[in-house]
């Protein structure tokens, strides 16, 4: 099953605070609120968090201090902040400290999980760059030169199918949610862009035929799931086996 992606949510506003933590657990996140950033600081320190939310204006320690001591441990995780404030150099603060949005407030809660998933995207993809190697099966897929490699046989995959390749890698064994991964790869979930990926699909099926232990399958109404035998982790270190 799936992890829920973490998020650390700090707003001093109780009402507003609580509204948001429920908005983003009925939309299957886990949302972890805090009321000010000391409190949030210590959350950041002994749980493993995606994403963080942010108020500006917070007792203890504001949002721009919290986000510059989150920055020196991980200074890859994504920040959005809010704030009541409008000012032009309050939002220039932010992006110099390295925020990845900015929500003015008021806003629609519909507008922030709009933020937070084309943000996440932005990441997934990132990631799907950062594993040069995956050794599928009898397979050897290298997503930087685009190649599936078995034995001696060497195919080249076009950019599309590598990227869906790479994206089924990373969720091997999990459901790869249908929208999800043309949002992720082809921007749009429109139908012409789902009937390209079932046809990206089958080619991948095509082309991994040859190990019996690998399979591509329908999960009915969500989307596919990448089936490969569990594997430890190889010595070479930048090989991943799935």
């Amino acid at each position: 099953m799936e992890e829920k992606i973490k998020i650390l949510l700090c707003e001093d506003d109780e009402n507003l605070g609580m509204l948001l933590r429920e908005y983003l657990q009925a939309k299957d996140y886990v949302a972890d609120l805090f009321p000010d950033g000391e409190a949030g600081y210590k959350a950041f320190t002994k749980g493993k968090y995606e994403l963080c939310v942010l108020d500006v204006m917070m007792p203890k320690k504001d949002g721009f201090t919290l986000a510059q001591e989150i920055r020196a441990i991980n200074s890859d995780i994504p920040i959005i902040f809010l704030t009541a404030k409008t000012l032009k150099e309050d939002i220039l603060e932010g992006f110099k400290i390295g925020a990845d949005d900015y929500l003015t407030k008021p806003f629609s809660m519909e507008e922030l999980l709009l933020r937070i998933e084309a943000i996440l995207r932005r990441v997934k993809g990132k990631k799907l760059r950062d594993v040069p190697f995956y050794k599928l099966g009898k397979f050897l897929f290298d997503t930087q030169k685009q190649t599936l490699t078995l034995d001696d046989q060497v195919t080249k995959l076009t950019t599309k199918e590598s990227e869906l390749l790479s994206l089924l890698c990373l969720h091997a064994n999990e459901v790869l949610e249908r929208n999800y991964a043309l949002k992720t790869i082809w921007v749009d979930d429109n139908y012409f862009n789902a009937r390209s990926m079932d046809v990206y699909i089958t080619k991948l099926r095509k082309l991994l035929k040859d190990d019996p232990d690998i399979e591509i399958i329908n999960v009915h109404g969500k989307g596919y799931k990448l089936i490969t035998p569990a594997s430890g982790q190889m010595n070479e270190g930048d090989i991943q086996v799935i």
